[in-house]
């Protein structure tokens, strides 16, 4: 798949919409964040984008790394997805269904707000492989956990964060 093939960027009625696209769990594989960013910088420039939308194509939102990617070499970009979203200077949104795991939750955090399905799954359990969360998850989690109406924190005994949400 190319860059253009999983994100795609397209404008409806004043606002940007960004779908991820990446089957089979639209996993942070090849282009997806450099498909992210470019996305952004496109609707930071038009004029006619008032707002942008991150969702994912069919049954979830990101669900984080794309494991087949692991121990392979990727691009170092010179700046991450995540501060590309953070510092939009038009409102971003993340629209957030099935899972948002790691990376996943990690994009949809740096967004200005977030939105979810009763049924969303957020967390970051790439700690129960040995690896933390790298993407500024820890940070950002802390800094918006009142969007999350929680019903639930808990702390597994491998120190797994598992935040169950309740909107």
């Amino acid at each position: 798949m190319s860059e253009a093939e999983v994100v795609r960027f397209d404008v409806e009625d004043g606002v940007g919409v960004i779908t991820v696209d990446y089957p089979p769990v639209n996993a942070l594989g090849p282009g997806v964040r450099e498909g992210i960013i470019a996305s952004i910088e496109k609707g930071n420039a038009d004029p006619n984008v008032k707002a942008m939308v991150l969702i994912g194509a069919g049954r979830s939102f990101i669900a984080g790394a794309d494991i087949r990617m692991f121990g392979k070499p990727r691009p170092v970009l010179p700046r991450s997805s995540q501060d590309v979203l953070d510092s939009a200077t038009k409102p971003t949104v993340a629209a957030i269904h099935g899972f948002a795991l790691g990376g996943g939750l990690e994009q949809a955090l740096a967004c200005h707000y977030r939105i979810a399905v009763p049924s969303a799954k957020v967390g970051l359990p790439e700690v129960l492989i040995g690896i933390l969360p790298g993407g500024g998850g820890t940070q950002r989690l802390h800094a918006v956990q009142g969007f999350f109406s929680l019903s639930t924190w808990t702390l597994t005994p491998t120190f797994q964060l598992i935040v169950v949400v309740s909107i």
